[in-house]
């Protein structure tokens, strides 16, 4: 049954949004429901009101539509979808509608996909790990329950492949734990990939999975996270488990406001980026944490490319200033993952791993700072004028990126594993290069000789 009034005055087609004159007693984000005369609904959202003017982003698109054959009705309140387990296990595309062949989503409740404000009061720091099973991020930028952290990638780098090895590998130690994957923009066969490398997860029912395809309306993706966050909010908080959001990929997101943006006629910032870009943005990542009395936690990863690898470009340089820290993905590292380890940073690692922890990823960041000096060095002086030490600690480099970085898709670390590994490559350095770790873990480690054993 259609809510009443229905309007019909659409004065307006642009792009993806549609404008209704005649409203009375609209309000901004208000849900629409849009019906033609061939008996088609589309749904919408609306983004701004002026006086008896209403302007309404419609998700499907405009394309077949007229002016006049089109009826639109408003809901009164905000979009609400089905929350609970029903997620768990289905495979849906960015508004939230099958894609497995299976029936709609149910859920005992409902929420706004806008969110609701979290009390800064209730909120308790993240602590404990996420271990994603990859060596490079748990051993040096390890991801903290709660916090909010991005990859940032040059295009053409297998970020996907990445963040779809941490969707299937990631775990809370043995405590309920669950993946959000919303994925946006992607190609068939990005898509189909993503199927494939998250489908053990899904039939276990710890995953979510939401596809945004690239010739999908470009509209739907600004929704696409907001439902992803939504999902996760109730299953951490209402069923205390342990969530990571995977955004991905957040460059494309931010496209398609941009696209919304000159629909609408807004004046532009950066690059023709909407102004509102960085509000935009930290009401989605905003949206991680823990609260004081319940068991769960969310946290977010996004991804996103760097267009021509520019980090200042606006969604990158935003992105940064409003998360904990970044996990960078370069071209020259030459294996995968391919982690720019000096350029990647968790700022929350300390409150999740222990100080013997903290000291083996200082001393390993340490010595590879020192190999970069010294492959500096070697461009204008030559190799074979450096001394053994700096000849040592690009020995050490190689040993870290074989024995510690290098690691195949679908091999999954436990720690004690990456432990391991980050303590033979640090064998290959002289004891007295290791000042960052205490004398007791040397020699529980690196017991023997001046070079710390083999």
């Amino acid at each position: 049954m259609w809510p009443e009034p229905e309007y019909t005055d659409i004065t307006d087609l642009r792009g993806p949004l549609i404008v209704v004159r005649g409203t009375s007693g609209v309000g901004w984000d208000e849900f629409a429901r849009i019906r033609l005369d061939s008996g088609e609904e589309r749904s919408g959202l609306v983004l701004e009101v002026d006086r008896d003017l209403a302007v309404v982003q419609v998700f499907e698109g405009t394309d077949a539509m007229t002016r006049h054959d089109a009826r639109v009705a408003f809901s009164g309140g905000p979009l609400r979808i089905p929350v609970g387990d029903g997620w768990l296990g289905r495979v849906c595309d960015g508004r939230g509608e099958p894609r497995d062949g299976g029936p709609p989503v149910f859920g005992a409740t409902d929420a706004p996909v806008g969110g609701a404000p979290l009390n800064p009061t209730r909120r308790s720091p993240p602590a404990e790990p996420v271990l994603t099973g990859i060596s490079a991020i748990d051993a040096l930028t390890t991801l903290v329950r709660g916090q909010k952290i991005a990859i940032f990638s040059a295009p053409g780098l297998p970020h996907l492949e990445l963040a779809a090895q941490i969707g299937a590998q990631a775990s809370a130690g043995g405590e309920p734990f669950c993946v959000v994957f919303a994925a946006m923009g992607l190609t068939h066969a990005d898509a189909a990939t993503v199927r494939d490398s998250l489908e053990e997860r899904s039939a276990a029912g710890e995953l979510a999975l939401l596809l945004n395809l690239a010739d999908d309306p470009v509209i739907e993706r600004v929704l696409t996270p907001r439902l992803a966050l939504t999902i996760a909010e109730n299953l951490a908080f209402a069923g205390g488990r342990h969530v990571l959001v995977v955004l991905a990929d957040m460059t494309s997101y931010c496209e398609a406001l941009r696209e919304v943006s000159v629909a609408r006629g807004e004046i532009p910032a950066r690059r023709a980026y909407p102004g509102y870009l960085y509000s935009d943005l930290a009401s989605l990542y905003e949206r991680c944490g823990r609260i004081h009395g319940t068991a769960g936690s969310v946290t977010v990863l996004p991804v996103l490319t760097m267009p021509a690898g520019d980090m200042t470009h606006p969604v990158p340089d935003l992105t940064g200033y409003i998360t904990e820290g970044q996990i960078v993905l370069a071209p020259d590292v030459g294996v995968h993952p391919p982690v720019d380890v000096l350029s990647s940073l968790s700022r929350l690692m300390r409150a999740a791993v222990t100080p013997a922890h903290m000291d083996l990823a200082a001393q390993i960041l340490a010595a590879l700072a020192r190999a970069r000096q010294a492959r500096e060095l070697a461009e204008l002086v030559g190799a074979s004028a450096l001394s053994e030490s700096d000849q040592g600690f690009i020995a050490f480099e190689q040993g870290f990126r074989d024995r510690l970085l290098a690691q195949r898709l679908d091999e999954n670390r436990p720690l004690e594993e990456t432990f391991d590994r980050a303590w033979r490559a640090l064998s290959t350095l002289p004891r007295r290069e290791l000042t960052m770790v205490t004398p007791a873990e040397l020699d529980a480690h690196l017991p023997g000789n001046d070079r710390g054993g083999t």
